[in-house]
């Protein structure tokens, strides 16, 4: 079975300069290199979820400039269906992000076209509802993200909220959620920081089912039909570990929409954030569904 999946989020192109150090306000500071990356949370799990073998359409904005064009031509060229896919007049999300030599780096995020993505039409609440799997995260107005996930639950697709960047959520939010995925600081901040094995309680006491993402030490799953388990991580050579959140949720949705287990499905999606690892880059990391069974059958 291909899962029909659709991803409700943010595009952004990430402008990157590389230099020896990060300027001081009012400094110029002579860069490395730079490079230009299609990006932003919703595309990148969009691609994922594509390159996973999931049938996935992403809805969502961008602009009408250059940006734009090579922000579609990437997802179209990923197999992602951007035929509803909203053009925007004015500039597309884009990320301005300076990384210095030892890692560290400074963020600018403006969220463009993204911002105007409002008000689901009749036809995308209809294609939400046709689907085996709805997958949010949180880089667009989050009164869009509560009507994307109505529309799940209303139309009996799964829904998956990945609550990434951290935010306050509309109260009733979490009540249109079948799976939550976070990491841990987000998980504290839905929790209001709670600590310890106090979080998965405090979580499910919101949600029905919760993957907490560990980064190198894999993801631990519960759910309140009293399931808690820790599902380890594949071991690889690591390159880049940009992406690799993204990768993980993204083949997360496809594999819980081809009907598997939730804990086989998570250990398939650990395998998945391995592949990419491997990798230097962000959505260009992104794996194939050949890469992830390479990693999941071969441990």
């Amino acid at each position: 079975m291909t899962p029909r999946v659709v991803v409700a989020g943010s595009a952004n192109m990430d402008l990157v300069g590389l230099a020896e150090r990060l300027p001081r306000p009012g400094e110029t500071v002579l860069g490395d290199d730079f490079v230009m990356i299609p990006g932003g949370k919703g595309a990148n799990q969009a691609i994922a979820a594509a390159r996973a073998g999931g049938q996935t359409a992403f809805l969502g904005a961008i602009g009408s400039d250059a940006f734009g064009v090579t922000l579609n031509a990437r997802l179209d060229a990923s197999g992602v269906d951007m035929s509803r896919v909203r053009t925007s007049y004015g500039s597309s999300g884009v990320a301005v992000i300076m990384v210095d030599r030892a890692g560290e780096n400074s963020i600018l995020v403006s969220p463009g076209a993204n911002r105007s993505f409002t008000g689901l039409t009749d036809d995308e609440t209809a294609t939400i509802a046709a689907a085996d799997v709805l997958l949010c995260q949180q880089e667009i107005p989050l009164e869009t993200v509560f009507a994307a996930l109505r529309a799940g639950r209303a139309g009996g697709t799964r829904t998956i909220l990945n609550a990434a960047p951290a935010r306050d959520l509309p109260a009733g939010l979490l009540d249109e959620v079948d799976l939550l995925v976070v990491n841990e600081t987000e998980a504290h901040e839905i929790t209001g920081g709670a600590a310890g094995g106090d979080v998965m309680a405090a979580l499910l006491a919101l949600v029905p089912r919760v993957v907490l993402t560990l980064s190198g030490a894999g993801s631990r799953y519960a759910d309140r039909d009293g399931a808690d388990a820790h599902v380890p991580a594949f071991r690889v050579e690591v390159a880049d570990t940009t992406a690799a959140g993204d990768a993980f949720t993204g083949a997360l949705a496809v594999a819980w929409g081809e009907g598997r287990d939730i804990l086989d499905a998570i250990r398939w999606a650990n395998a998945a954030g391995a592949a990419c690892v491997r990798k230097v880059g962000a959505s260009s990391a992104l794996p194939t569904r050949d890469e992830i069974e390479s990693i999941y059958h071969a441990a």
